[in-house]
């Protein structure tokens, strides 16, 4: 059976102590402290002692008779004040021959303390309570234990079957039922898990969140730090997570531990792991599965800035994306990098409004077309997106514009950034690729090539009517005659039955061209 945080008994405080049947039989009374009943008792000790603190560790539940305090006041007091220094659950005192009733110097040094003073009015054997909730405290102890194990083990496994951080992720969210975020030291998030509501309330403030939870586990903010060998590299945090916190810091524990194998067995590093979360974001951008609005947040928690910004959508084809981002930080550009399908890396820069945003995209082009040389790499880009709600369509365009310059880029002077007025007609045939009637129309123009599965002959009409028909280029880039070339063109317009010197007949086959090669991508 999977042990969930569902399954461990309640964590056991003082109210819940006195709620017990075996308690109740004592008539217990809350005669100082009633303030402070919610404290979580760790253990069930029986003292007798003035001195007893020095035997406390915390959150333990005093039991005592008082009968080496009676008659001494000044034993009273201190009695009570040691229990405080030792931060003592609470005080259970049974009454009878020692005190009949509430002693009042015990009563007043307590509620100063602000420690929780119960009196059992009736008789009661102290080992019945310390045998009641010290089995309850064992067993809790023991589920806690357990799931971190079983956590542990469930973790192992996937790591050894190859399960990418998203797998683990989810896993340590389902144990701990609260949203889970893993961050590089710098508070940039690098992946997160658990309901997607929660998550982003979570990420709704991320940085000013995590910052003033950094030193702290309080309203269940539990976390360990990510790292080995003497160097912490990121930490895993347990957001708002509803147990107790020593159950909390065991599977953030486990967690924790399972990340650093999964990194140390090719899982890869925190950097691999924020190109992952950049991708993802992208991912779902360009898609628009879900909502601009409701990635803000993600978008936010990775770094990238988002208030009164312009945003510049970027798709480079044949881009290394190590290569980008580290072109980007020595521009000082903020912005994701994300590999997206068909080797295209989408680029999403976010630039102060008072930056010219064309300008620096065409200087962050052209210095990446000179580490790679024109002909290696093509930047296209949308148009600049003040709002944030635009930047899903601005991808697209510029994943539109790069694809359909992406055959041409070896025979056209392209500009550094190319925009959608660059691709002309190829871009519309691009949009129109998968349309019944332009493929039904590109077989029938090209069909006495396609059929003779000549590639030759089609390159050599793809480079004809790319240069304009300019028939010296066009020799020059296939690095044959012109007597060869003219006779290749012959047979190309037999084949085709056409006329490539008519205008109307050259831009029909050219059309059908441009289609049959977007349908091939």
């Amino acid at each position: 059976m999977t042990i969930t945080l569902d399954s461990l008994e309640p964590e056991l405080s003082v109210r819940q102590v006195l709620t017990l049947e075996r308690v109740l039989a004592g008539e217990p009374e809350v005669v100082a402290g009633a303030s402070h009943l919610d404290r979580p008792v760790r253990w069930v000790h029986v003292a007798e002692a003035a001195d007893v603190g020095v035997m406390l560790t915390g959150g333990e539940m005093v039991l005592t008779t008082g009968v080496l305090l009676a008659g001494d006041e000044d034993k009273q007091a201190e009695y009570v004040r040691s229990l405080h220094r030792a931060e003592a659950a609470a005080v259970v005192l049974g009454l009878g021959r020692a005190f009949p009733a509430a002693p009042e110097v015990m009563r007043r040094a307590a509620e100063r303390c602000g420690l929780p003073m119960v009196v059992l009015h009736r008789p009661f054997p102290f080992a019945e309570l310390t045998e009641e909730v010290q089995s309850r405290l064992v067993r809790r102890k023991f589920a806690a234990v357990s799931l971190s194990e079983a956590v542990r083990t469930e973790l192992t496994a996937l790591i050894t079957a190859g399960a990418p951080l998203q797998r683990l992720l989810d896993e340590v969210a389902r144990h701990s039922a609260c949203p889970v975020v893993v961050t590089n030291l710098a508070h940039r998030v690098l992946g997160t898990a658990g309901e997607r509501p929660a998550v982003d309330d979570v990420l709704r403030d991320w940085e000013r969140i995590a910052r003033q939870a950094g030193g702290t586990e309080g309203d269940g903010w539990i976390r360990a730090e990510l790292g080995g060998r003497g160097e912490r590299w990121g930490r895993i945090v347990l957001c708002g997570y509803r147990g107790d916190t020593a159950t909390g810091r065991l599977l953030a524990d486990r967690a924790a531990e399972a990340l650093v194998l999964h990194r140390m067995l090719g899982g890869g590093s925190a950097c691999s792991w924020e190109e992952q979360s950049a991708q993802s974001l992208l991912t779902d951008l360009v898609s628009g599965v879900v909502p601009a609005r409701q990635l803000l947040p993600r978008a936010r928690a990775a770094g990238l800035p988002v208030n009164r910004r312009t945003f510049v959508p970027l798709a480079v084809r044949d881009g290394d994306p190590a290569r980008l981002e580290r072109l980007l930080r020595l521009l000082g550009l903020p912005g994701l990098v994300a590999e997206l399908a068909d080797g295209t890396t989408a680029v999403l820069l976010s630039l102060p409004r008072d930056q010219d945003a064309g300008a620096l995209a065409a200087h962050f082009a052209t210095r990446l077309r000179t580490e790679t040389g024109p002909d290696h790499t093509v930047v296209a880009a949308a148009e600049p997106r003040a709002a944030w709600d635009d930047v899903p369509t601005g991808l697209r365009e510029a994943q539109h514009v790069a694809d359909a310059v992406a055959d041409s880029s070896a025979v056209l002077d392209l500009p550094p950034v190319v925009r959608l007025r660059d691709v002309h007609l190829r871009g519309l045939v691009r949009l129109l690729r998968d349309d019944p009637h332009v493929q039904s129309f590109a077989e029938r123009e090209l069909d006495g090539i396609l059929r003779a599965s000549d590639e030759d002959l089609l390159s050599v009409l793809r480079t004809y009517l790319a240069t304009g028909r300019n028939k010296s280029r066009t020799a020059q880039l296939h690095h044959v005659s012109r007597p060869a070339l003219y006779r290749r063109l012959e047979s190309i317009q037999v084949r085709l039955g056409v006329d490539l010197d008519d205008f109307e007949q050259a831009a029909s086959v050219h059309i059908a061209l441009l289609a049959h090669d977007a349908q091939q991508q």
